[in-house]
């Protein structure tokens, strides 16, 4: 996909409208017209980047430090219990659209949306198991 045909970018240019909560020159924060909980916001660079993969660092931290003034806000604003913060990454793992954005999912008392109840496999590992994935994991680490 191009960035002309990217719907985020178009969001940034005015192009398409949006209930935007947030904009400085590294990063635009706006309403998920999904609203799966009440301020549902995302977070997106305004540099276009597909996602979290292929993200250079500096866009990361431009973007990722953004993340707690937005949620503060979000708290100030609607007290919510929680707060999940979600960031979905190609099809497999729901991306739908292909420019990074993170998710602010405020949480609160009745079980609205998203839910992060996993299925957990911690039984199914051993201590060695675990150590060898987090060297596997570490060795590729640039």
């Amino acid at each position: 996909m191009s960035h002309d045909d990217c719907i985020f970018c178009k969001i940034i240019a005015g192009e398409i409208p949006s209930a935007k909560v947030y904009e400085d020159e590294h990063v635009f924060a706006f309403l998920d017209i999904s609203q799966v909980s009440k301020g549902h916001t995302l977070v997106i660079p305004k540099q276009h980047a597909r996602n979290i993969y292929d993200t250079p660092a500096d866009i990361a931290s431009e973007l990722f430090a953004r993340v707690p003034k937005i949620a503060n806000a979000i708290k100030v604003a609607y007290q919510p219990d929680g707060l999940n913060i979600l960031v979905n990454n190609e099809a497999p793992a729901d991306q739908s659209v292909f420019h990074l954005h993170i998710h602010l999912l405020p949480k609160y008392e009745n079980a609205e949306g998203y839910s992060s109840n996993w299925i957990t496999h911690q039984d199914e590992y051993t201590a060695d198991d675990l150590q060898n994935i987090a060297k596997d994991i570490s060795e590729k680490i640039n």
